[in-house]
Formats: structure tokens, sequence, C-alpha cells
């Protein structure tokens, strides 16, 4: 159930652009997406344990990657971080309830990936744009 996401994170991961370069519709669209990073993590640990830092090394790659102002980085993190509270409280504990709510993350974070992966399509498509680098190549942080 977790493996579709990840080729899609990849994919966006192979951005031209800094994040405060991006239009403001994509800069909420990552804003978004390490909110329901956050969710992710905290659900996904709450069945898989506090040791599990699956989504959170996601997180820590999409920072790395959009390499963000310090204004966006703080969002970013915040968002995440609210993400992760919100879910850590609702489910304390894992129940069929957690896994539904962790599959529902995870498809609104598909879909906020699709957007984002258009949009860096489309910046790649502009006359102006430089060649991208294939995140995607390299190994995720452990």
């Amino acid at each position: 159930m977790r493996a579709p996401i990840v080729p899609i994170l990849l994919a966006l991961l192979a951005t031209p652009a800094l994040a405060q370069d991006r239009e403001p519709v994509t800069r909420q669209n990552l804003v978004d997406l390490a909110y329901v990073l956050g969710e992710a993590h905290a659900l996904r640990q709450v069945c898989q344990g506090p040791g599990d830092q699956f989504w959170r090394g996601r997180m820590i790659r999409l920072v790395e990657t959009e390499q963000p102002d310090a204004a966006m980085e703080r969002r970013l993190r915040e968002n995440f971080n609210t993400g992760f509270a919100t879910r850590q409280g609702q489910f304390p504990v894992c129940t069929p309830a957690a896994r539904r709510a962790e599959a529902a993350a995870m498809a609104h974070g598909r879909a906020l990936a699709g957007r984002l992966s258009r949009a860096t399509r489309q910046a790649r498509a502009a006359p102006d744009a430089g060649p991208p680098e294939f995140m995607a190549d390299r190994p995720a942080p452990r």
C-alpha cells in the first residue's frame, strides 16, 4: 500500500527550481505535502513502531532537494510537525481506523505529488529551463 507514492515522490524530487522560486500555488502544494508527510509518518509509526523513519526520511530529502530559504524551510517543517502531532493525537495506537487514515493520507500525498510533478514538467518544458537533475537516481537517506 505504501509503495505507489514512493516513485511519484522520487520523480517530484527531480525538481529544477528552489522552493522559494516556484509559483505560489506550487509552494503551497509543497507545504501541504509536508503536512501529509507528517501525518503519514505518525500513522506509520503507530503501527510500525517509533523506530520507523520512512516518511521522515522523505521529508528530509524534500527539504534537501528544494533548498528552501529560511522562511520556506520553517513553513515546511512546521507543517510536517503539525501533521505529525495531529495524527499522533488522533491515533495513539494502531487500529483499523489508523490504517485507513494512513491510506487516506497516502492518497492525498499521491494527489499532491502528481500536481507537483506536473508543475515540474511544465517548468522543464519552459525554454529557459536548464537541464534537470534526476534525484531519483540517488539513494534515499537512511
